[in-house]
């Protein structure tokens, strides 16, 4: 990491980037096996795809109350909250096959299928490292957060996928190598419960002279006030983008390149090992572009072409070409994240930051909710098999043009 920033980080600053270390490991590390561990456990295609969308769908609600509620509860209590959700989600997981009582674990508990974040954390790490970095290093400080959770996220997965395989080899059944992977995801769980214990005061929401509401389940304004139009407008339009995300998550394309060329769990931890430490280059590559061309078009043209090869994918005609068009992806897919973070604390007023990040990101976690259950419908149809990755791909380039007409004239540089 850059040392002139790990010199501005606080204490709490290097807990809350150790945090995302360890929560990304642990993402990559079920993802890569967890639509396997279902169909190991008996549940069908249209079943799995209705457990993911679910496993969205309770986070998205419980994200909501958790990170619109964070500023005025306590931050550091909401995300010791979310760390036991994982090992709830988890322990069930692994405790049953019962579709029932995984539909619990999945709508309560937070589950990753996406290797990606989900729950509550991003959007208050985010609002408490912007509190405490200064304006200028923000956009950098986000890239290094997003490197380092792209790199975690690809030895997860190298981890999970090896884990889960070496096991097998070793007389295993391939269920029980993977239930192996769902308690070490628990494992992880409470890890971060004790990294969050430590932080101090130092993260919680200034007051900023703002008055509060009443203590209800759901603020009616979600934690918002000024910039509320305009936060407003950014969900809306991450959703359509997260929507398009869905279809292709990192267990349900794990899942097509196993039914597609056969490939093993350890190999395919291999390549979304690779995958995910391009992903994380890609986002620090963002920092120089956004103060050269602006946050918001270093977003869309970026994230065009990240587009066209994503479509690409499941044209190729053997395995080694359609690794070589992912990894090529890849490496330039994450450059929108860190703009897009700090493009949204850039335009908010700081007492608004948690709630912002959450309900954008909550945006953007309900417009992926549905797409799981329709992306392993659609691979479960023989002549709609690969459609998951055009039709992603298809409506990314919809967002990215929106994006860019509706907020090119506010832009921002990095």
């Amino acid at each position: 990491m850059n040392t002139s920033l790990i010199r501005t980080l606080s204490s709490d600053g290097r807990i809350l980037f150790i945090t995302r270390i360890t929560r990304l490991f642990a993402y990559g590390f079920l993802s890569v096996v967890l639509v396997l561990y279902l169909s190991q456990a008996g549940l069908s295609d249209p079943e799995i795809g209705l457990l993911l969308t679910l496993t969205l769908v309770g986070d998205t609600v419980i994200s909501l109350w958790v990170t619109t509620n964070a500023d005025r509860i306590g931050r550091k209590r909401m995300l010791i909250l979310g760390a036991a959700l994982m090992v709830f989600a988890a322990t069930l997981f692994a405790l049953t096959r019962n579709f029932w009582l995984l539909l619990v674990a999945a709508t309560i508990g937070v589950i990753s299928p996406s290797g990606n974040e989900v729950g509550p954390f991003l959007a208050i790490e985010q609002a408490s490292l912007s509190q405490l970095l200064p304006g200028e290093r923000r956009t950098q400080a986000f890239a290094w957060y997003n490197l380092v959770g792209s790199f975690a996220t690809a030895l997860g997965a190298l981890a999970g996928g090896h884990l889960s395989q070496t096991l097998v080899d070793n007389g295993w059944l391939a269920f029980d190598s993977y239930r192996m992977v769902v308690l070490g995801y628990a494992s992880f769980g409470l890890l971060l419960a004790v990294l969050f214990l430590q932080l101090s005061q130092t993260v919680e929401s200034p007051n900023n002279g703002v008055a509060r509401p009443a203590n209800t389940l759901f603020q009616p304004n979600l934690g918002l006030h000024r910039s509320r139009n305009v936060v407003f407008r950014l969900a809306g339009l991450f959703s359509i983008d997260a929507f398009a995300g869905g279809l292709v998550v990192q267990s349900i394309m794990a899942y097509w390149f196993n039914l597609r060329f056969g490939v093993e769990p350890g190999t395919l931890g291999s390549i979304f090992f690779g995958a995910n430490l391009l992903a994380g280059i890609s986002a620090l590559s963002a920092v120089w572009l956004a103060k050269r061309f602006g946050l918001i078009n270093t977003m869309v043209f970026t994230h065009i072409p990240s587009n066209i090869l994503l479509i690409l994918v499941p044209l190729m005609p053997n395995l080694p070409l359609a690794i070589a068009v992912l990894l090529l992806r890849f490496s330039i897919s994450q450059m929108d994240v860190p703009t897009r973070q700090s493009y949204t604390m850039a335009v908010v007023e700081p007492d608004e930051r948690s709630a912002a990040a959450g309900v954008t990101g909550i945006a953007r976690t309900t417009g992926s909710a549905i797409s799981p259950v329709l992306a392993t419908s659609m691979i479960s149809i023989p002549w709609l098999f690969s459609a998951p990755f055009i039709v992603s791909g298809s409506l990314k380039i919809i967002y990215d043009l929106l994006l860019y007409r509706s907020f090119r004239k506010m832009d921002k540089k990095g």
